[in-house]
């Protein structure tokens, strides 16, 4: 099991410090959360069965990427994810430089998590349609996958349309960073399907997830894909049989954050460490 920690559960001005002592301890990646701008009249949330957004319009929101490009300069060998970024309020050129240039300043560290998202008030003062999110949302992924791997590209669609462009650098990894696919509905899994690496389930209790993962090994393979895609989320720990229930549901990365408030922070990730990082890898 992999392990990666949410850096917005903590103060901001831990970040720097939290991500160098989680790469000492093993954790394998951070993930930060993003949105472009947050209207002060919000409606809705991502979360089930909640009718209030869950958080105000005055939280501190950092450029994602531009942030973790800061965290990569300070650190060697952990992991640098989104969880995630509203990929449909840009234009792919956008996302595809921004994106292209974390993955190379950071060694090929990149985990790039993308969702349609919850926010319809972020989209209108963006002065987009919320309505056509999802197929505005696979259009740039598209763009971006091609940006990413081909010599030139040339794009006609609904949302984007350009004659023939070249992009350099190229990511890294090959193909670009892995994509991971943020929703719970059959629409997101079939995204994970066609253009990801990654499922991030957002409001999947543990018990759910075997059945999602069983359609999605199903899509997965009905558009010709080999392997299996990753498998990230959160699920309450409070004792290692708990990972190995989270495993064998087909997780394969839990993000944690082992603490109540800031202050406890290190230690927390010190002690979750050494119950479950430091034992599972003499185990192994």
């Amino acid at each position: 099991m992999k392990f990666g920690i949410p850096l917005a559960r903590a103060h901001p001005g831990l970040w720097p410090q939290l991500t160098k002592r989680a790469e000492e301890l093993g954790f394998e990646s951070v993930w930060l959360p993003e949105h472009l701008v947050l209207p002060t009249a919000m409606s809705g949330s991502p979360h089930h069965g909640d009718t209030h957004p869950p958080i105000p319009p005055q939280t501190p929101v950092f450029d994602a990427l531009n942030y973790l490009s800061f965290l990569a300069a300070q650190t060697s060998t952990i992991r640098l994810g989104t969880y995630v970024y509203n990929i449909g309020l840009r234009h792919p050129f956008v996302s595809a430089r921004a994106a292209a240039t974390l993955d190379i300043v950071s060694g090929g560290r990149f985990d790039f998590g993308v969702g349609a998202s919850w926010l319809r008030e972020e989209w209108d003062a963006a002065g987009l349609d919320f309505a056509t999110r999802g197929a505005r949302v696979d259009e740039a992924l598209e763009v971006c996958r091609a940006l990413w791997s081909q010599p030139s590209v040339e794009h006609h669609g609904r949302f984007f349309d350009f004659d023939e462009v070249m992009f350099e650098p190229k990511p890294v990894q090959p193909a670009g960073p892995p994509l991971h696919i943020g929703g719970d509905g059959k629409a997101a899994l079939r995204r994970v399907a066609r253009y990801g690496d990654g499922w991030l389930p957002m409001n999947h209790t543990l018990d759910r997830i075997p059945e999602s993962v069983r359609t999605l090994t199903q899509l997965w393979s009905a558009h010709g894909r080999s392997g299996k895609p990753q498998i990230t989320t959160s699920v309450p720990l409070s004792s290692p049989d708990d990972v190995q229930r989270a495993a064998d549901a087909g997780i394969d990365r839990l993000i944690t954050s082992p603490w109540q408030r800031t202050r406890e922070a290190l230690d927390g990730i010190a002690a979750f460490a050494d119950q479950y990082i430091e034992k599972s890898a003499a185990a192994g």
